[in-house]
């Protein structure tokens, strides 16, 4: 890598611009003199050369890309034959500089060359998205021992081809080389459309192709901001002559969107038979209510009205005390209510498969074959408390992000909001409670529809109730927990296929 750089080095210098094998390019001269709106310069294509298509990838080396127009990232990917061996799979690194972000990407079973693409991202913080990759919505299962995997016929790549990013730095095989950190949404925003707008610069067959950004559980905060940073960038990458990304929807299955409308939720969930019967003592449950309206208002004063870092940092924790804390002494899987939580929250997140997934990504063939980095040596852990830690520090999860949602339904990009109803921590009452008090300018259509039943041959073989208006669509999947592919797989991908082909619930 120090040779590669050097190289790159003496590339800069004598300014010649050339496809090597390595697909470097020569990065983009910012000028004072031009005065490019927006601090953008008008671009020049002389700059760059794509690479042109994956099939010029190798198999035992990385290529790396670059665009003249984000100097700081650089993208390495590889053609990694594991998983699914009916489609071409890649994996590799988002470079930003000492910061470095892990992804796989899998092309669609049906035609790659003209199916939708799929960014996907897991929640936490902090989590790694081989959880969506491994045992949700990706192309294969690991094996029980973590010695191998079998082929995931519901596989949302069935007809979309998908990224699965393990995103920010310190998550899965991500790293930093000086130990740098992201404590905010917003901060990895930013690398996230880079590396979306290098890639289909890079391999133009994607170019115009419809984009759908999508994640679950803390996904519901990152979604919005991501798809937002998008939207934003390609105006910047019109006014400058370039492609802009086709951001066509966001899908959040699960997610904590709107923290005020959906904390109290978790009382209905517990205390009511909103999915399933009551799993909490009516005394306590009793408690509970009378705390609901002095949570709000203080949520309310410190967190909406005013943002307190103090007040709001306080708010939340007598909040999430008062309504969770009775919860944990259940046992109950805060992700799937109708279950005993298997094994040690901590270690095993109520489903022991992760541990098959750690172990099959600790194997040395395995690391080899995907091209993690040399660097990483420890165990591979599926969340990172690190991350979580950084980011609750930093109040990111106390922000208003139903907001980013209503600007980009505004701007005509489509939002799904899916949940399955057996989960406790980001369940279907809360969602559902914030899609109808977030202001836009569909909110009276939106409110105004009732709920009705969807499914395969619609209510005779009914998977859910969905409600729909203007380009906002929420939809419960009956009987599935938080990890909804998880527990629903077909059904899973009945409501993506329906989602991307337009035909609505």
């Amino acid at each position: 890598m120090h040779v590669l750089r050097r190289v790159r080095l003496a590339i800069q210098t004598i300014l010649q611009v050339t496809l090597v094998t390595a697909a470097f390019q020569q990065p983009f001269l910012h000028s004072e003199s031009v005065g490019y709106r927006n601090g953008w310069d008008q671009y020049d294509e002389g700059l760059f050369t794509p690479l042109g298509s994956l099939d010029l990838l190798s198999e035992n080396q990385f290529t790396v890309l670059h665009h003249p127009v984000f100097p700081s990232h650089g993208v390495r990917i590889k053609k990694s034959s594991f998983c699914d061996d009916t489609v071409q799979a890649y994996t590799g690194y988002i470079d930003i500089q000492a910061r470095h972000i892990f992804f796989y990407f899998f092309e669609s079973r049906n035609d790659p060359d003209t199916d939708d693409v799929i960014f996907w991202t897991n929640g936490g913080p902090g989590c790694s998205s081989s959880m969506g990759l491994f045992m949700e919505l990706g192309p294969c299962r690991i094996s029980a021992n973590g010695t191998t995997t079998t082929i995931h016929p519901e596989s949302w790549n069935s007809n979309s081809n998908i990224f699965f990013v393990d995103q920010p730095i310190g998550v899965g095989f991500s790293y930093a080389d000086y130990g740098e950190t992201v404590g905010t949404t917003e901060e990895a925003a930013k690398d996230m459309a880079a590396f979306v707008f290098i890639f289909f610069e890079h391999f133009s067959k994607f170019k115009g192709r419809a984009f759908h950004m999508a994640g679950e559980s803390y996904g519901g905060r990152y979604i919005p901001v991501f798809a937002a940073e998008v939207y934003d960038q390609n105006t910047k990458l019109a006014e400058a002559g370039l492609t802009p990304i086709n951001l066509t929807s966001v899908m959040i299955g699960n997610g904590i969107t709107d923290f005020y409308h959906q904390v109290s939720s978790v009382f209905d969930m517990q205390c009511t038979s909103a999915s399933v019967p009551p799993v909490v003592d009516i005394a306590t449950c009793v408690q509970m209510k009378q705390v609901i309206p002095r949570c709000q208002q203080w949520l309310k004063k410190s967190c909406l009205d005013t943002f307190d870092r103090i007040n709001c940092r306080a708010a939340m924790d007598f909040c999430e005390g008062h309504l969770e804390g009775p919860f944990w002494s259940t046992g109950k899987n805060p992700y799937d209510i109708s279950r005993d939580c298997d094994g040690d929250i901590s270690e095993t997140l109520c489903y022991p498969v992760t541990r098959s997934i750690g172990s099959y990504l600790d194997r040395p063939e395995v690391r080899a074959l995907l091209g993690v980095d040399p660097s990483l040596t420890a165990n591979f852990s599926s969340c990172s408390g690190e991350v979580g830690r950084a980011f609750s520090d930093n109040l990111d999860g106390d922000q208003s992000t139903q907001h980013y949602v209503a600007a980009l339904l505004e701007r005509g990009v489509r939002v799904l909001i899916y949940v399955g109803t057996y989960d406790w921590i980001c369940n279907w009452v809360g969602n559902e409670r914030w899609t109808l008090a977030m202001e836009w300018s569909g909110q009276s259509e939106f409110s105004q529809q009732e709920l009705k039943p969807w499914g395969v041959n619609e209510e005779d073989s009914r998977i859910g109730l969905t409600r729909s208006a203007k380009g906002l669509t929420f939809a419960t999947v009956e009987g599935a927990g938080h990890m909804v592919p998880y527990d629903k797989p077909k059904e899973s991908l009945e409501l993506v296929q329906r989602w991307l082909s337009g035909r609505g619930f």
